[in-house]
Order: C-alpha cells, then sequence, then structure tokens
C-alpha cells in the first residue's frame, strides 16, 4: 500500500509539474506610447521698437494697451509702465536695492512681482503702483502669468506652480516636458490662446506648453532675431528674456535683457 501510494505521488507531482505558469503567461505589458516631438512654429517680425538698454528684462506684459515691464539685478531692479512707440517710461517704481526682480503678471488689476531668491512676490495696485503688501514665496521666483483664477509662477525648474492669488498655496504642479523628457530653466511666462508660453533659460527657444498635461505642443527658435532686423549688438547684449500678447491683434511682443529694441510678432 505504501508503495502504490509513493507511485501516485510521484506521477502526480510529475504531471503538475509539466502545467504551464499561469501566472507568468497572463503579465503582459503595454506597449510604451511615443510623446510627440514639439511642433517647430515660424514667427513673422511686423513691427519693431525701441527698448531701453538698461532694462535687465525679466518680465513683460500687455494689459490695456499699455506695455508693463519688470527689470532684475540688485540696486537695479524696477517696474515700469512703458510708452511702445517711443521706449519712453510713462511710470517708474524702484523696489528696495536688497531686492533683485524678476517676472510680473496683472491679476485682478493687481500687479504681482517676483522677486529671484528674496522669498517675497510684492503686489500693487496695477494703476498707481502703490504696494499693497508682500507675499511669502518659498521657491526661487523666475516668471509668473495667470490663468482661470490662479497664477502659475516658474522656479528655474521643470515645474510650473498653480498658486492662489491670495495666498500663493500650491494647488496644483505641472511639470513640462518634451520627446527628450523634462525641460529645466523655465523662465518669463505668458498666456497665449490657451497655452502657457515660456521661455528656456539661456536660449533662444519659447516653447507653448498644454496646461493640463504639461507636454510642450510647439517650439520657436528665436536665434539671430537682432541680426535679422539689423539691430545693434553689444557687449551688454544679453539672453532672450520678455513675453507679452496682445490678445486684440493676435500678436506677441518679445525681447531680451538689455536688448536695444522689442518685436511685435505673429506666431504660427
Amino acid at each position: 500500500m505504501k508503495k502504490n501510494l509513493v507511485y501516485f505521488l510521484l506521477v502526480a507531482s510529475t504531471l503538475f509539474g509539466c502545467q504551464p505558469n499561469q501566472d507568468s503567461e497572463a503579465i503582459e505589458t503595454s506597449p510604451a506610447v511615443a510623446i510627440q516631438a514639439p511642433i517647430n512654429g515660424t514667427y513673422n517680425v511686423v513691427a519693431v521698437y525701441p527698448h531701453n538698454t538698461t532694462s535687465f528684462t525679466q518680465g513683460l506684459i500687455w494689459h490695456n494697451n499699455s506695455l508693463y515691464e519688470g527689470t532684475g539685478l540688485t540696486n537695479q531692479s524696477k517696474l515700469l509702465k512703458t510708452e511702445l512707440a517711443t521706449g519712453k517710461a510713462l511710470q517708474t517704481l524702484s523696489i528696495a536695492d536688497t531686492l533683485f526682480g524678476e517676472g510680473i503678471t496683472i491679476y485682478n488689476n493687481k500687479l504681482y512681482q517676483l522677486t529671484w531668491q528674496n522669498h517675497k512676490v510684492l503686489v500693487y495696485d496695477a494703476n498707481t503702483f502703490k504696494k499693497e503688501k508682500e507675499l511669502n514665496w518659498n521657491y526661487e521666483g523666475w516668471g509668473i502669468t495667470h490663468f482661470n483664477n490662479q497664477l502659475i509662477i516658474s522656479t528655474g525648474t521643470s515645474n510650473l506652480y498653480f498658486v492662489n492669488p491670495a495666498t500663493l498655496a500650491i494647488e496644483k504642479t505641472l511639470g513640462v516636458y518634451d520627446n527628450n523628457g523634462y525641460i529645466a530653466s523655465l523662465n518669463e511666462l505668458e498666456m497665449i490662446e490657451g497655452k502657457i508660453y515660456a521661455n528656456v533659460w539661456g536660449e533662444n527657444k519659447i516653447i507653448a506648453i498644454n496646461p493640463a498635461s504639461g507636454q510642450v505642443e510647439k517650439q520657436f527658435d528665436f536665434t539671430n532675431i537682432l541680426q535679422k532686423t539689423n539691430q545693434p549688438i553689444t557687449t551688454e547684449t544679453n539672453v532672450l528674456n520678455g513675453i507679452a500678447y496682445d490678445s486684440v491683434t493676435k500678436a506677441a511682443f518679445i525681447t531680451g535683457k538689455n536688448w536695444p529694441a522689442i518685436f511685435k510678432v505673429t506666431l504660427q
């Protein structure tokens, strides 16, 4: 009896061992979906306006048919309202010498100005430039715009932060990427027709970002725009920085730090 039992167990184990591994066959990986490369957009220069070459441009916005500019560097940072045709400052406010000004935006008639490493956001009445309050910001400040009822802030990384305008509490973090991965050094921001436009610091590139997914859908190369329009270039001429948008004429304004010109362009 014991001999028959041993034989039965031997046969059963052999048969069991021949069964396919159902668990291993059930595991299948879905094929990765390739991320589409950004479309290479084009632009046309429709006008060229003078720009103060002493302005270390950090933020640029078009509001109520006027151009507003925030400039940087300690002891030099300003807030300006400028006459586009002449480049003449119509309104000027110098901020504290210890602060390094960065991007600006206007939301609900309040003008927000970032500072670089001071962890402060300055809030003004947009008409008078009277400072109303300072808000604390835990990261560096680079660029700022607004979308719906939120401000969007860049910090020089690949992240954009959607924040509450009253408190700067972060309500959403968006990683920005293209087919090659995440994109660092996001800087000046502007909303254009439902997309977030950002310049990449140190490059002549402006990218258009889907605000829901963070994917870069289009990119524009502004390399040699100064040379193409026969604008003077000096040792003071610095990097591309400054995007504003006129929703009435559907045109953007592009400039850079210490550039001699502001370019009105149409983007395709």
